[in-house]
């Protein structure tokens, strides 16, 4: 066989990454039905040699998830509490966890779904073509990441890229969501703006984003304007007179605040 030189091994590798790959496929077909003739007993550990401890089968994901999230008493440290989760298998598959960008402390919180291909590249969120056309829908009303008078801040419901952009499962929203009130609490902002169906879920208990689209309503103790994401106005452009009208109630509503 040719052998493949080490950076187009690692390109490859990474194009099946992207395709959604998630097991390695070995040369002769395994049979994983069949029953062994006999279990091998585990083999005792060497002197001295680390101690490896399993995934636990069980585990209440969410109460770890609430208990990791209430010990964090600032961004940093949420940033690093999510970093040790390991209950959720989007983790695995991921280049990077992705947090958050924008200004801390800003008066408007943007949740957005969970990160694609370029987020989870850069580990920012909203920095594909979606990220520019929010951009560009937040310049539009004079406000941005790092405005200096109407900064934003970001993030999103899963931190981890769903592999092929698949849409989030309820036990992934169920167990990321401590981490996002606790985010939210930490980050203090005046109004959460509520970007697509999953977000609404999340924070609203439920979807149908163009019934919730422009009606003020309350998540997490806060004044939340749900919206249409910028990857569904990209599809469906006939939409964006609505999204000016969203983004009109938001300037009003910071104002008269």
């Amino acid at each position: 066989m040719e052998s493949v030189e080490y950076h187009q091994a690692l390109a490859l590798l990474h194009w099946q990454i992207e395709l959604g790959a998630t097991e390695a496929i070995c040369d002769a077909p395994v049979n994983r039905y069949e029953v062994p003739a006999a279990v091998e007993k585990p083999k005792a550990p060497k002197p001295g040699a680390p101690r490896i401890v399993p995934m636990v089968a069980g585990v209440d994901a969410v109460s770890e998830a609430e208990r990791a999230a209430a010990g964090a008493g600032t961004l940093e440290e949420l940033r690093a509490a999510m970093e040790a989760f390991e209950h959720c298998e989007l983790k695995r598959g991921a280049r990077n966890m992705v947090f958050s960008d924008g200004t801390p402390g800003a008066r408007v919180m943007i949740v957005g779904e969970a990160p694609g291909r370029d987020e989870d590249r850069e580990g920012k969120p909203f920095v594909g073509r979606a990220g520019q056309l929010l951009d560009k829908m937040l310049a539009a009303i004079d406000m941005g990441r790092t405005h200096e008078t109407a900064p934003v801040y970001i993030t999103n419901v899963l931190p981890w890229r769903p592999p092929q952009n698949r849409d989030p499962k309820p036990d992934e929203i169920a167990m990321m969501k401590p981490f996002l009130a606790r985010h939210i609490a930490l980050a203090k902002p005046e109004v959460l703006v509520i970007v697509g169906n999953w977000s609404a879920q999340a924070l609203l208990g439920k979807r149908g984003i163009t019934r919730l689209r422009g009606q003020w309503t309350q998540a997490q103790g806060l004044p939340a304007l749900p919206m249409f994401h910028p990857a569904y106005l990209l599809r469906s452009p006939a939409f964006k007179r609505e999204a000016w009208a969203d983004l009109l109630a938001l300037k009003a509503k910071l104002n008269d605040g």
